[in-house]
């Protein structure tokens, strides 16, 4: 009989993004996490390096984690190009066009 995969507790989650656990569970091996989460938690991540109050360890390995998390979601976005470029090839579009990015930069804006 098939396992069934097993669900990380909000208390593991919380754990691993820094938080307190309240409960103990036995910690399963890290999955990657998808897209949305990664680019959360890198965003959590640079709020509190920008914050400029972190201890020089604590920095360092919160940089670290930040470069993990970089190349997760450029990994992520290389693959989605590509499901895409497959995509159009398949529809008969050859050539993707550049999305025209506005000279402000295209970036949201400061509230």
């Amino acid at each position: 009989m098939p396992r069934e995969p097993q669900s990380v507790t909000s208390a593991a989650a919380a754990s691993a993004a820094g938080g307190a656990a309240a409960s103990t569970t036995v910690a399963q091996p890290a999955a990657a996490p998808d897209f949305e989460r990664a680019l959360a938690e890198l965003e959590s991540l640079v709020e509190r390096l920008e914050r400029g109050d972190l201890p020089l360890e604590e920095a360092l390995k919160t940089f670290e984690r930040g470069v993990e998390l970089t190349r997760l979601c450029q990994s992520s976005l290389k693959s989605a190009q590509q499901k895409v470029e497959i995509l159009l090839k398949r529809s008969g579009q050859t050539a993707i066009e550049p999305f025209p990015v506005p000279e402000d930069g295209g970036g949201a804006t400061p509230d």
